[in-house]
């Protein structure tokens, strides 16, 4: 379960203004769900994401979790870009308790890198990045997988085997995806959330979220 308690988040700006991400949301996200997170650009999806994987934090309110939780897939989150992809690889199977061997074995075969996955991370397309990102979050077993539109990094072939992966994880564990398309998140959630202007509500009912985000 991730528990979130009164938490707001807000940036400063120029002026002495404030963004308002999050104002005073509270709401829980159960073992075994598989919830979309629908908004605008620029509404903050990406912040709450970060803020759900504990890389970031609230400025008041607190998130508890209690289930393993993924960092945010191609988000850019959890890669040093002066090393390699297979460096990266080896790190995270090292900070996780994981095999090495079988992690970057994954990481190789599923990110269909080539020779990139020996250069360093900095190097890489955004394509690349989601792709390296998906591979290395999929090679380690969390409970609750964080997706920030990562199924549409890379050609159509990569994009069907990440859809096909994402499915079949759905099966057992948690889902948190972020996107502004209501098709990608029917695709993959049972219900949905929406946030704007800093209050995310959420919907039961995957087409009423739908209906709400597209009315804004």
């Amino acid at each position: 379960m991730i528990l979130l308690d009164r938490v707001s988040k807000h940036y400063p700006l120029r002026g002495g203004r404030q963004k308002l991400v999050l104002n005073e949301v509270s709401g829980v996200i159960n073992r075994g769900d598989a919830i979309g997170i629908l908004g605008r650009n620029g509404a903050g999806k990406s912040t709450l994401m970060r803020m759900l994987g504990g890389v970031e934090y609230p400025n008041s309110g607190r998130i508890e979790r209690r289930m393993s939780v993924s960092w945010p897939l191609a988000n850019g989150i959890g890669v040093q870009a002066s090393m390699s992809g297979a460096d990266n690889a080896r790190f995270v199977a090292r900070i996780y308790a994981q095999p090495v061997r079988q992690v970057l074995d994954f990481v190789e075969t599923f990110a269909e890198l080539g020779p990139y996955l020996n250069m360093p991370v900095k190097t890489y397309s955004s394509g690349m990045m989601g792709r390296l990102l998906f591979a290395m979050s999929l090679a380690v077993d969390f409970d609750c997988y964080l997706i920030d539109e990562a199924t549409s990094a890379g050609d159509q072939r990569f994009v069907a085997r990440a859809r096909q992966a994402l499915s079949d994880r759905l099966r057992s564990r948690t889902v948190v995806m972020v996107s502004h398309s209501a098709a990608h998140i029917r695709s993959f959630c049972r219900t949905a959330a929406v946030l704007n202007d800093g209050a995310l509500t959420f919907f039961e009912d995957l087409d009423e979220a739908i209906a709400t985000y597209e009315a804004l």
